[in-house]
């Protein structure tokens, strides 16, 4: 006796499975992917007399608005004059008033990446000397709160209703014809559709808000509106929507004309080319529409800026067209295993031709996967030193699991191929007069008594006998077909091989929903390739001057293990010699957002001598900044600086570095 999961079960499993998917896919809101690689004035510096303008480098060409760029004096006011300009390549710039006052300035910017994703952020310089602001977290907006979260909400449906909508179509075109015709398949791809229209729509109003204010008041902003549609982002969501219409023509086709016609039986060579020129034209017009809306994400994400943008663009269709293939098809799967009436089951024929489907549709993923890791990473390092590469190992994990369990159900295939339904089917009628007491057992207890006593008696010869009252025998005749019906699925049912098909598959497409998640929060994640390239440009030397000034910059990522507690600690003293010395020290968060942390502290080691430690107590100064004066250093050496990060009550990790001073 094979043990069955029950539809409550199922649907538990298959919601949390969701649920945690769609907490997974949150990943930070303002994930850059463009990053900010130069700055002038530099982050930190005291320059002597007020710059006339301001001046940003960023890794890639972004998209500047009219307030992308603002600079706040210490009391919050903005003191940029026109709007910011791109001066050269990837550099942009806009001018500030004249005669500044000394103190600590803002500089703020909020832009959108080449690949469609916010960057915001935020750094001080000061004029004269250091001084305190009240400007506090100026780069925070894009990308975040409650926009961001249904932004990210917004493009995780959207990725699963293409999924479900392509990969369905293709299942019955290629795998059960006679799927055309099964309510359970048409509810599951006119759903598809229905979540991947409703996901754009939201995406476009949502668009607005999340690259500027992120607050929700602005969603329905025309103006905001507008200004997406004149976007690469806004032409590829208008283009899924225009695509989406003929989608829906295609469905209605689908379900509609194709399936009566594959329901047709004993129908003429000509009605049997007609059906089979039907097929071929949805497949072909599935194809082209399918590889549209890909196109839609291809388009105005990754793939469409970096490296070799010609090739990783078609190379990202196929990708997004093979993942719909395997994951959209393994739903129809799950769906037919689960929900096809007893008098359509789904054959092994059906399961073998999606098993090569699948097949062809891993190939496909492998190939270009290979390629879209050496486009995004570019070193073996950036597997484990990048966010990006992290989650992408996650994926493979993933994958791996996943085929794993397609081989589990290539096995259960084969055994249900080999006869395990006739065996199941002998075993269900191997007791006749059992079988015959459960079959009129239903009968008996939903037949009026009437209708017996009309007959003239009870049994199979008052069976043979219609009743009197033409309503009662259609009745009876429906009461019939529901047994036999009940019949039938309890012996399909019966078949251990599969019921553990089903098992397997299950589990295939709860692999499937996570790792959806996994997808979903690498395309908001910047690539590594980009994150090493930005870090290389920012991180000077760690024995050098930063200039030859003298000034020492150092620059040590920390993890305190907790939540929120990796990030860069940066630290310029100056003029690094013996003496007197300035010392600030600035934190950051991966994306490069300054944020304030309850403690940290620093300490001073020359080794050699044994001096020290050294203590230096900063002073708070802004959102992410210390700052130290008369920090004294007694003599020159190979000093060792120290900082103690303590993010939490709990959580603390304490970083170092060797620099040359004096």
């Amino acid at each position: 006796m094979t043990r069955t999961i029950t539809p409550r079960l199922r649907t538990l499993v298959l919601l949390l499975l969701a649920v945690t998917g769609a907490l997974f896919a949150g990943a930070a809101p303002a994930s850059a992917h463009a990053a900010l690689t130069g700055s002038d004035p530099a982050q930190g510096v005291v320059v002597d007399r007020a710059p006339t303008q301001i001046s940003l480098t960023f890794s890639e060409q972004v998209a500047m608005g009219d307030n992308s760029l603002r600079v706040l004096d210490p009391k919050g006011k903005p003191v940029q004059s026109g709007k910011p300009a791109n001066v050269s390549g990837t550099t942009y710039a806009v001018r500030l008033h004249a005669g500044l006052a000394d103190g600590t300035y803002t500089v703020a910017y909020q832009v959108v990446s080449a690949d469609s994703h916010p960057v915001a952020g935020a750094y001080t310089f000061s004029i004269g000397a250091p001084s305190r602001t009240v400007v506090s977290d100026a780069g925070a907006g894009a990308g975040g709160g409650p926009v961001g979260w249904l932004y990210a909400v917004g493009r995780y449906l959207s990725y699963a209703g293409f999924i479900v909508l392509a990969g369905g179509a293709a299942f019955v075109l290629a795998c059960w014809r006679q799927g055309a015709g099964v309510r359970a398949l048409q509810r599951l791809v006119v759903g598809g559709w229905l979540t991947l229209t409703a996901a754009t729509l939201g995406l476009l109003l949502l668009r607005g808000s999340y690259t500027s204010s992120g607050k929700l008041g602005d969603v329905l902003d025309l103006d905001l509106l507008g200004q997406v549609l004149q976007t690469k982002t806004g032409a590829a969501l208008v283009s899924r929507l225009l695509l989406l219409a003929a989608a829906a023509l295609f469905v209605a086709v689908l379900f509609g004309a194709y399936a009566r016609r594959e329901e047709e039986e004993g129908a003429d060579e000509d009605a049997a080319a007609e059906r089979r020129d039907l097929g071929f034209g949805l497949a072909i017009g599935g194809v082209v529409v399918g590889a549209g809306l890909a196109a839609s994400w291809a388009m105005a994400e990754h793939a469409s800026t970096g490296l070799q943008p010609g090739i990783a663009m078609p190379v990202d269709i196929v990708h997004l067209l093979a993942v719909a293939c395997w994951f959209g098809g393994l739903t129809a799967l799950l769906v037919a295993l689960y929900r096809a009436p007893a008098d359509t089951p789904l054959g092994t024929d059906a399961v073998r031709r999606f098993s090569r489907l699948a097949f062809g549709s891993v190939l496909a993923l492998v190939a270009t996967g290979v390629y879209q890791s050496w486009r995004q990473l570019g070193s073996w390092s950036a597997f484990t030193d990048t966010r990006y590469g992290q989650l992408l190992l996650v994926k493979l994990g993933l994958v791996a699991v996943m085929v794993g369990l397609a081989w589990i159900s290539r096995r259960w295939t084969g055994r249900l191929a080999d006869g395990g339904t006739a065996e199941a089917a002998s075993e269900a009628v191997a007791d006749p007069p059992q079988a015959e007491a459960e079959e009129q057992t239903p009968l008996a207890a939903t037949v009026p008594s009437g209708a017996a006593a009309e007959a003239g008696g009870t049994g199979p010869a008052a069976e043979q006998e219609a009743p009197a009252d033409p309503g009662r025998a259609a009745q009876l005749a429906r009461q019939r077909a529901a047994v036999e019906t009940a019949r039938r699925k309890r012996v399909r049912d019966a078949d251990p091989s599969r019921a553990g098909l089903r098992r397997s598959v299950l589990a295939e497409a709860g692999v499937a929903v996570v790792l959806l998640a996994v997808t979903t929060a690498l395309t908001q994640t910047e690539p590594g390739r980009t994150e090493l390239e930005a870090r290389a440009a920012t991180a000077p030397a760690a024995s050098s001057p930063a200039d030859t000034s003298g000034a020492l910059t150092l620059d040590m990522p920390f993890d305190t293990g907790g939540s929120n507690g990796k990030g860069l600690v940066r630290i310029d003293l100056d003029p690094a010699r013996v003496g007197a010395n300035e010392m600030h020290l600035y934190v950051q968060r991966p994306d490069g957002r300054p944020y304030d942390i309850p403690e940290v502290k620093v300490a001073l080691t020359l080794k050699a001598k044994k001096i020290g430690p050294l203590p230096v107590a900063p002073e708070h100064i802004t959102t992410g900044h210390w700052a130290a004066n008369g920090v004294q250093v007694p003599m020159a050496g190979d000093w060792e600086v120290a900082v103690t990060v303590r993010t939490s009550d709990i959580d603390q990790v304490t970083v170092s570095k060797n620099a040359q001073i004096g």
